[in-house]
């Protein structure tokens, strides 16, 4: 294992500049050298990945990696906290879920008062001790710190409809989808004010995740795109820059037809490059978008991370930074790290974004 050698590699290199000094520069497009995010190893994955970089937690695993940053998402510290009702948007009034296409409260709801009188989610149930206290301790580290709520308004819609009723009714009832979707949206935007207002002043960019791509293409029309999804991004892209914030977006998927609508609404960075999705390839990213938005990810953890050798990420990182430049952040091509990806590729993925260009 070459963790100690990966580590004192890193801190060479940024011994004149903290990583979060690097991450401004990245997002600004001005860095003389790429960065390195390391993800979010899953929940099965966490104590085989501590034990093998000898660390106790993600804050201690990202600084011994040279991650940048650190991704410090409220809903992992206690965010929700109302009693008896154990998420924030309750789309089955409490029963199980058994699919994505299972009907939700609003599955046959085409009253607009209905939707008015739904038990939407109060912010004073949102607790942000744990997530400040957790972006001190990141600032304290030297990372950068990318927080606010996840703000998957997508999800929940489709949650609180059942997918292939959501899809359906942007066609037959608008107006309906429209006032679900703003409630779900206004709820986010005062809880990411709430938390802006205790810890805006340590944190560097609002990362927020909606995934509106599958491995093929956007999950609806480019004409639904723009009507039900596009103007909500911009309004969470309007409220970071508000807060002298940066804005990185997740979207898993094939989404380069959009990509320059995010460009343009003034997304700084896009997470995660699906390596293996529809026309998500970083050679033709790189030759449309590079220099106009900073991607973030690219290293495939569908084939590559859990099958390949150290050598061939190491490869395919080298490759990544030769097409990218150093306005790009090495990581997977998906956050969660599953347990199918060895350590020992994790530790080759940092030391290729570590090694000079």
């Amino acid at each position: 294992m070459k963790c100690n050698a990966m580590k004192c590699n890193a801190m060479k290199r940024g011994a004149t500049v903290t990583n979060r000094e690097h991450f401004h520069r990245l997002l600004n497009r001005s860095s003389d050298r790429c960065g390195f995010w390391h993800g979010d190893p899953n929940e099965a994955s966490v104590d085989a990945v501590n034990r093998y970089f000898g660390v106790r937690d993600d804050w201690e695993l990202g600084l011994k990696l040279g991650s940048v940053f650190r991704w410090v998402m409220p809903e992992k510290y206690g965010l929700w906290t109302k009693p008896g009702q154990p998420s924030m948007f309750d789309a089955l009034n409490g029963a199980a879920r058994a699919s994505l296409g299972q009907d939700g409260v609003f599955a046959d709801c085409e009253s607009l008062s209905a939707v008015d009188a739904f038990h939407w989610p109060e912010l004073e149930y949102c607790d942000f001790t744990g997530t400040v206290a957790e972006i001190d301790r990141t600032v304290q580290g030297g990372q950068a710190v990318v927080s606010g709520t996840w703000s998957c308004f997508f999800h929940d819609v489709c949650n609180l409809f059942g997918m292939e009723n959501y899809f359906v009714k942007m066609h037959t009832d608008p107006e309906i989808v429209t006032a679900v979707t703003e409630h779900v949206v206004e709820f986010y935007l005062k809880a990411n004010e709430k938390l802006y207002a205790l810890a805006g002043d340590r944190i560097d960019a609002f990362f927020f995740g909606n995934d509106f791509g599958s491995q093929l293409d956007l999950l609806i029309s480019p004409a639904c795109f723009d009507q039900f999804i596009m103007p909500y991004f911009v309004r969470f892209t309007e409220q970071a820059h508000r807060h002298g914030l940066k804005v990185m977006l997740h979207s898993c998927g094939s989404i380069d037809r959009v990509i320059p609508q995010l460009i343009e609404a003034g997304v700084e960075a896009i997470h995660p490059i699906q390596a293996l999705a529809a026309r998500m390839d970083a050679a033709s990213l790189s030759r449309k978008y590079n220099g106009r938005i900073v991607f973030v990810g690219g290293v495939d953890t569908q084939q590559l991370l859990p099958f390949g050798t150290p050598a061939q990420v190491r490869r395919e990182v080298g490759r990544l930074k030769s097409l990218f430049g150093p306005n790009f952040i090495v990581s997977p091509s998906h956050e969660s790290l599953l347990p199918n990806v060895p350590p020992e590729n994790i530790a080759a993925m940092a030391e290729a974004a570590a090694a000079a260009e």
